[in-house]
């Protein structure tokens, strides 16, 4: 198989990344005069797990096809670091540590970035080179609307996908295709404002109706066909179809689902039946597994490490003010299921009833140490143990009172979709500066877009970065009263 046969992030994926991790291991135990033992056999396997996971998950590959360098050198060094921090925490855990070589893994964790990083630019000067000297497969696109023409930037900004689109085929004129996209086509039925609308890929200007779509493939033998015509075209569809098959081109359909605003939206399989998931959460499958694995022994290591930090705080609110330590507080989590909150009492009442107030700057509620608490965030420590029985996450959107979830479900379009996922102890909104008070409608709106933000753009980079930013604005102690 050669590069132009492969796709490009499966070629990384499921033979470059795995071969020179393994080659670099191997060699390194070969130049240290060690055995490869089967305690280093494990350790390859476990590695390539890891690395495929969490090398897709921080997007190095799209860095990678958009020319990104920068971002791309900067997110593989990230990942390879993530990746031997679960390695060594492994290892610990296992006991398994003293059964491999402090040389061969010290050697081995240097080296291995910068041979993935070599390897990755080496095929990325020969892909290169191959798109500048026209090596590419060429594809025609049946119908121009906004989701054709969301298609052909796609491929324009991902230039190593090898693809040449040669010109689109619609059965309307050019001046009724202007008019049905209004500002977005900018005169798509002259080649110069096609090509100030979608450059740098080579388009081409409209190639005539759909009767010509068969006799212009095998003229030319195209070797891709984008169909992108509404549901409601389904005999036209049809009728290429059957006409299509007489040609040895590829046919792809472009969905037209995705002029929706959706969450999570993939091509999934019940059984043998293809289904389109439109607004799903973004941990199903392995993702749900790995996410939960992370919290679990993120959360438990924060109990540990910070139990007498906890403990002093628990005496401290028994001994300032009457009531219980702990505030419990009725929220919705996964699924809009019921859950029980945890957090430090910080306040004289503990409400959950069907109206709930709000805290405010200088809230009368506030117990002696209640303030504090709540402006430093120490209040949210118990959440960790939620975490530990699964009801919450340490990153995902902040859970809400009941009251307040009966309330602004009614106000907020997709308010509910964030309960696609388990609430966390911090979010992507809250790092952006949504915490705290939402006195009025457009905070609440504000935050909830960010939580949909989040959703939409899982990966375990964002987590990691949302977990840091939060740690900074801890600190500053911004918003939270």
């Amino acid at each position: 198989m050669t590069v132009n046969d492969l796709p490009i992030v499966a070629f990384f994926k499921h033979l470059l990344d795995p071969f020179i991790i393994w080659s670099t291991l191997i060699l390194t135990t070969w130049i240290y005069h060690e055995d490869f033992t089967s305690y280093y056999l494990i350790l390859v396997i476990i590695t390539f797990f890891i690395s495929s996971y969490i090398f897709e998950r921080i997007l190095i590959y799209r860095n990678w096809r958009k020319g990104r360098l920068l971002a791309y050198v900067r997110d593989t060094v990230m990942g390879w670091l993530i990746i031997v921090a679960i390695l060594i925490f492994l290892g610990y855990a296992t006991k398994f540590h003293n059964q491999f070589s402090v040389e061969v893994l010290l050697t081995w964790f240097i080296v291995t970035p910068l041979m993935l990083i070599a390897s990755h630019l080496t095929v990325r000067s020969i892909v290169a080179s191959l798109y500048h000297r026209g090596k590419l497969r060429s594809a025609i696109v049946i119908g121009i609307n906004e989701n054709s023409l969301h298609f052909i930037k796609h491929i324009a900004d991902h230039p190593f996908f090898l693809i040449n689109l040669q010109g689109f085929f619609d059965e309307r004129s050019s001046t009724r295709i202007d008019a049905s996209l209004g500002s977005h086509s900018n005169g798509l039925g002259d080649q110069s404002a096609v090509d100030s609308v979608i450059r740098p890929v080579d388009f081409g200007s409209r190639l005539g109706g759909l009767e010509s779509v068969v006799p212009y493939v095998q003229k030319h033998i195209i070797d891709m066909v984008f169909i992108s015509l509404p549901m409601s075209s389904q005999p036209r569809i049809q009728k290429l179809m059957d006409e299509l098959p007489d040609t040895t081109t590829s046919i792809y359909f472009l969905p037209d689902i995705y002029i929706f605003d959706l969450m999570q939206a993939r091509f999934e399989y019940i059984g043998d039946i293809p289904v389109v998931a439109m607004n799903e959460s973004p941990f199903t499958g392995i993702d749900g597994v790995v996410k939960s694995i992370s919290d679990f022994m993120l959360a438990l290591l924060i109990i540990v490490l910070l139990s007498p930090l906890m403990v002093s705080i628990a005496l401290a609110v028994k001994f300032t003010s009457p009531g219980p330590v702990i505030f419990k507080q009725r929220r919705y989590g996964l699924n809009g299921e019921e859950i029980t909150v945890y957090k430090f009492r910080s306040m004289t009442v503990t409400e959950d009833g069907a109206d709930i107030q709000q805290a405010q700057q200088n809230d009368q509620r506030f117990t002696k140490i209640g303030s504090f608490l709540r402006r430093t965030s120490l209040d949210e420590l118990p959440q960790f143990f939620n975490v530990l029985q699964g009801r919450m996450s340490i990153v995902g959107p902040r859970p809400h009172a009941v009251a307040h979830n009966e309330l602004y479900r009614k106000l907020i379009k997709g308010y509910m979709l964030r309960h696609k996922a388990k609430p966390g102890i911090t979010g992507w909104a809250q790092v952006n500066g949504w915490r705290g008070e939402t006195e009025v409608l457009e905070k609440m709106q504000a935050r909830i877009e960010h939580d949909l933000y989040y959703l939409k753009n899982w990966s375990i980079w964002l987590d990691l970065w949302i977990i840091l930013k939060t740690v900074l604005i801890v600190l500053r102690k911004d918003n939270a009263y």
